[in-house]
């Protein structure tokens, strides 16, 4: 019998970071371009092109879409040489392809990898999100608090009161109420256009970013990724799938999911150890955007390692053709 490779973190970590870079610089030429499809496509392409030069027997758990919707990094689809380990990868070529056409603050290039059957095969629904960075003793906040409860919860463990809690959230108009009851403890509200796996990421750096809580709906593929980010930097995440038809309900069944109600926490999304890597494309808190110059590229990404808790930021400068 066959003896299936060792997911060695450590050896594919860098390799991972080179699927990132290549992805952000592929989407360069469309930063403020105002074409959010073309940024993507050129993201797509590169992040695949450069997934297949690993050693790896891929499978996209978290990816495009369906196979019918995705041409290519679609749910299932097989990606590397086939020679190494089988792991699951969970990616966004482009979270923020309107921030990247607008060339607003915080588009990124992300994926995460771990061994085969490690990662939440979400389906492509809403999901409710909750995370807070490290430090905190578990569940200080949970998903049944209110958002002020939840304000008012963990300013007692930080030490302080409302007003030194800032929460980010996305700007949507099912939001509202929620912003309303978080302001009303006295609380801050840092709202965000767009891309979710950032806002989570804030926290976990809340004295560089200045936010301590992340809440709010959105896409539940974000979320694995986000509890990715969360398993290598320290935090608590809780997620809730949320469904508005039967066909989003007949997604979670063809995924394996049974309990639509259940409250899955940050190692309940990531079970084992994983590795995360993003790429600044514009401007943000977490990394540095491309930058450019006569014959060059620059770009920024951070690298994690969840089995050893390392957080590495790199800076490539890249000839460009």
């Amino acid at each position: 019998m066959t003896k299936t490779p060792d997911f060695y973190d450590r050896m594919l970590s860098l390799g991972l970071a080179r699927v990132s870079e290549q992805a952000a610089i592929a989407s360069a030429d469309w930063i403020g371009r105002g074409d959010e499809k073309a940024a993507d496509q050129a993201a797509v392409n590169a992040m695949r092109e450069e997934l297949n030069k690993l050693d790896i027997a891929g499978v996209v758990v978290i990816g495009e879409g369906e196979r019918d919707e995705a041409p290519m990094l679609y749910i299932g689809e097989e990606v590397g040489s086939g020679n190494g380990p089988g792991v699951d990868i969970a990616l966004d070529p482009l979270e923020g392809t309107t921030l990247t056409a607008l060339d607003m603050p915080n588009a990124l290039t992300v994926i995460a990898m771990g061994p085969r059957g490690s990662m939440l095969h979400a389906p492509d629904t809403y999901m409710d999100k909750l995370a807070i960075g490290p430090g905190y003793a578990q569940d200080v906040v949970t998903m049944e608090m209110s958002p002020s409860e939840r304000v008012q919860a963990l300013a007692k463990a930080k030490g302080g009161d409302a007003r030194d809690i800032t929460v980010c959230v996305l700007a949507r108009p099912r939001h509202e109420q929620m912003i309303e009851d978080i302001r009303s403890t006295g609380a801050a509200v840092r709202l965000i256009t767009d891309g979710d796996v950032a806002g989570v990421i804030h926290c976990a750096e809340a004295a560089k970013t200045g936010i301590d809580m992340y809440m709010g709906q959105g896409g539940a593929p974000e979320g694995v990724l986000a509890a990715s980010a969360l398993k290598c930097m320290g935090g608590q995440m809780y997620g809730r799938l949320l469904f508005r038809n039967d066909d989003e309900k007949g997604r979670a069944a063809k995924a394996g999911i049974t309990d639509l109600d259940r409250i899955y926490t940050r190692d309940e999304m990531v079970t084992q150890d994983v590795i995360f890597a993003a790429t600044g494309v514009t401007d943000g808190s977490v990394v540095s955007g491309i930058q450019r110059e006569v014959g060059y590229l620059t770009t920024e990404t951070i690298l994690m390692r969840s089995k050893t808790g390392s957080v590495r930021r790199m800076s490539y400068r890249n000839p460009t053709k």
